[in-house]
This record gives C-alpha cells, structure tokens and sequence, in this order.
C-alpha cells in the first residue's frame, strides 16, 4: 500500500512550477543546439539539478522525467534520443545527465601539408 501525500494549494504550485521550468529549460537548450547555436555547460548542470530535486522531493521519477525530455528533444529536432545518440545513449549519459552536446564544428586545413 502507497501513502498519497496531500499537497496544499501552495505545494501543488510549486510542484508544477518546478516541473514546467524543467521542461522550458530543455526546450529552449535543445532548440539553441537545434539551430547550431552553443549551451553553456551551466545551463545543462542547473537544469540536471531540477531533474535530480524532482526526483527527491517525490513530484517525479527519472522514467517520467525522460519521457518529457524526449518529447522536448523531438520537438526540437525531429527524432528521439535514440536515433540521434542510439538506443544505449543512457549508458553514456545516465540519468540525470542530458545529452546536449553542440555539434561539431567543421575543420578545415590551414597549411597545405
């Protein structure tokens, strides 16, 4: 048997405040990446927090909060998490770590050698 913790109205509010921050926030990270723009590592590591204090204070699980994430990740360039860094990509990035990486930059030779 679960115990339901009632929450006050307050309570309730900053449940859903938190949990929409999380959610503006990779929106906005994976649409700059999308767009070929950089992310601060600080704004990754801020919002892998939320997710962690989601997860400890009860309002989330990583499941669901991996779930939203893919949904934000997909919006913003049109295939999941798998396709885009394969379907182990959680071994490499274990919850709560984002894979937000920008991508490469070309190179190209400045000699002739």
């Amino acid at each position: 048997m679960t115990a339901r913790v009632m929450l006050s109205d307050w309570e309730s509010q900053a449940v859903d405040a938190l949990q929409t921050e999380i959610e503006q926030r990779w929106g906005t990270m994976f649409a700059a990446l999308a767009a070929g723009d950089d992310v601060a590592p600080s704004q990754r590591l801020r919002v892998e927090g939320m997710m962690e204090a989601a997860v400890l204070l009860g309002v989330a699980t990583p499941d669901m909060l991996v779930e939203a994430m893919e949904r934000c990740y997909v919006a913003a360039f049109g295939c999941g998490l798998d396709e885009a860094c394969g379907e182990d990509w959680q071994a490499f990035f274990p919850f709560p770590q984002i894979p937000a990486m920008s991508k490469r930059a070309p190179v190209y030779p400045s000699t002739r050698d």
